[in-house]
Formats: C-alpha cells, sequence, structure tokens
C-alpha cells in the first residue's frame, strides 16, 4: 500500500524538514522574544491530480482574463477590493505592507486569558514557535509561566499580508501559537430553526438514560485511534492498480523554493522584566537590541494545481 503523502508547505525544506515561515519576535512588556513560526500540522489526505487524460500531462491553473478569455501576464495582475456594483480600490503590495508597519515582524501579546474562556470555534490552524539565536532561556521562561499561570496569550501578528488574532499556548516542552478566527466570523445560530435552550420539553427519565449512554461511551480522548477510513480505502485501490500496472509517469510539479533563514538577537531579561511590572511599557534604552526584522519568504511558485475530493 502507498504511503500516506504529506503535501508539501511553503515552509518546509524539499525533505518535508521544519524550515521557518515567519520570523520575528513575541512581544510582552518591554520583553521581546526572537522566535521562528513552523507548521504543526501536514495533511494526510490523498490528492486528486487534474490530468489530461490524452497525453498523462499535468494540468494546470492559468491567469485568464474573464472578459476576453485571454490569459495574461502575472507582473499585469494587481490586488483590488470590490466595491458596490463594478467599482474596485486597487492596493499595491508596498500599500497593504504599511497599512501594518509595525506588526509585520511582531507578535504582540495584548491580554492573558484563561484557556477554558476560548471556545473551539474560534480555533483555526495550530503551529510551533521556536526560539531563534540565543533566545532559548526567555523563551523558557515564557513557557513555564504561562504553564504555571494557567493561561494563554492573546495576539495579533501579520503573516502573508494578513492580519491574525492568535493564542499562544505553553505545550510541553514547545510554545505553540494557534490562529483564532474573529468574532465576526463566527456565524449567529439565530437564522437556525433550533429548539429552545434548556430541558422544557424533556421527560426526566429520557434525559436521564441519555446521560446513562453517554456516561457509558465516555472515555480518554485518544486521538491514534481515529483514522481516515476514506483515504485508507483509495490507497488501497491505488495500490491494487498499481500492482496490476494500471498506472502512468506525469511529468513531476515543481518544487517550492526555499525560505531564507535569519538570525536574532537578546535583550536584557531581568531588567525588561522589571519595567514592565513597574507600568506602562517604555521604549528599550539605547543600545539595546531591537526584534530582528524577518525577511520576505517567497511565495510558492504557481506550477500546477492540485484537486481534492469533496
Amino acid at each position: 500500500m502507498p504511503k500516506a503523502k504529506t503535501r508539501k508547505k511553503p515552509g518546509d525544506t524539499p525533505e518535508g524538514g521544519p524550515r521557518a515561515s515567519w520570523k520575528g519576535a513575541i512581544s510582552f512588556g518591554l520583553v521581546h522574544v526572537p522566535v521562528s513560526l513552523h507548521a504543526a500540522t501536514q495533511e494526510q489526505e490523498v490528492d486528486f491530480h487534474w490530468i489530461d487524460r490524452r497525453s498523462m500531462d499535468p494540468v494546470g491553473y492559468q491567469r485568464i482574463n474573464k472578459r476576453t478569455g485571454k490569459e495574461i501576464d502575472k507582473r499585469h495582475i494587481v490586488k483590488g477590493v470590490k466595491l458596490k456594483g463594478d467599482e474596485y480600490v486597487v492596493l499595491s503590495d508596498d500599500e497593504i505592507r504599511a497599512a501594518y508597519p509595525r506588526r509585520t515582524q511582531t507578535l504582540a501579546i495584548e491580554t492573558f486569558v484563561k484557556a477554558a474562556d476560548v471556545s473551539f470555534m474560534y480555533v483555526e490552524k495550530p503551529y510551533y514557535l521556536a526560539p531563534d539565536g540565543k533566545a532559548q532561556r526567555v523563551y523558557a521562561l515564557l513557557r513555564e509561566a504561562l504553564q504555571q499561570a494557567g493561561v494563554m496569550g492573546i495576539a495579533r501578528f501579520v503573516l502573508h499580508n494578513k492580519e491574525h488574532l492568535a493564542a499562544l499556548i505553553p505545550a510541553g516542552p514547545a510554545l505553540m501559537l494557534g490562529l483564532l478566527r474573529w468574532a465576526n466570523e463566527i456565524r449567529s445560530p439565530d437564522a437556525l430553526d433550533l429548539p429552545a435552550a434548556g430541558p422544557a420539553g424533556l421527560k426526566p427519565a429520557e434525559l436521564k438514560m441519555a446521560q446513562q449512554l453517554i456516561a457509558k461511551m465516555t472515555d480518554t480522548w485518544k486521538p491514534q485511534v481515529f483514522k481516515d477510513d476514506f483515504a485508507t480505502a483509495i490507497r488501497a485501490l491505488v495500490a491494487r492498480k498499481a500492482k496490476a500496472g494500471k498506472k502512468a509517469t506525469v511529468q513531476p510539479f515543481e518544487d517550492a523554493p526555499d525560505v531564507p533563514d535569519g538570525g536574532g538577537n537578546v535583550v536584557d531579561l531581568t531588567a525588561l522584566l522589571k519595567q514592565s511590572l513597574g507600568g506602562k511599557a517604555k521604549k528599550p534604552a539605547a543600545g539595546k537590541a531591537a526584534p530582528p526584522a524577518a525577511k520576505k519568504t517567497p511565495r510558492r511558485a504557481a506550477a500546477g494545481a492540485r484537486k481534492h475530493a469533496a
């Protein structure tokens, strides 16, 4: 049976190693922790590629002018935000970056909250944060302080020209960053035909039996027990067809470009913690190292496309 294919991410090395997709610094009070961001998940679903059945060539997307139907060069494409009717406001990459000049390389913690206060509906995607340069000690300090306080940090940062809300969470030896949905992205259930909250209209005996059944089925969470049966069945089918000789060679897609590395400096931790506790955060004194500027991550080459199962 073929092995599960791990889809390569823009932050991965050609061998699937943990290459950073973002570099910057965690900021709380006057303390800066230089870190790099790494994907914490990998997709194990089956990839269905588009292939021309006549020649077995891969099929990709083209940049098409929707009015003329003609392909256009990438250099002629700009970003536009649609208004009412057919009106658009065009924004350049420089204008978009300039909208958040102080947040691009800073993960600024704005508050700390109890983990139980954040509903699962807000959690979108997890990442690992790794210390950069000589930031091991201050990284460990923040991790242990969060762990012992039983809280997580709520922060904002910009990734790929988009501002994100995120939760900084201690997880064993690692600090994890969970991207969160904004409150206005959660739809209200008011339009749904739902029964009123509360036990009104329910028979006590039925409720008691339902609770007994739930208690009987309750167990410790074991994520490894749950498997993707659809993907397993498709891979088994692929293996059978490959063994029977029903396969063809397709020109491989272009690999994603490497992401440049960067370094970081460490500030005087004890002094900054004392200053932060003393009142409103001030700018670091002259001679203190500022958080490192992240290098721009190149975008993945648009060499091909994959079409996934619905």
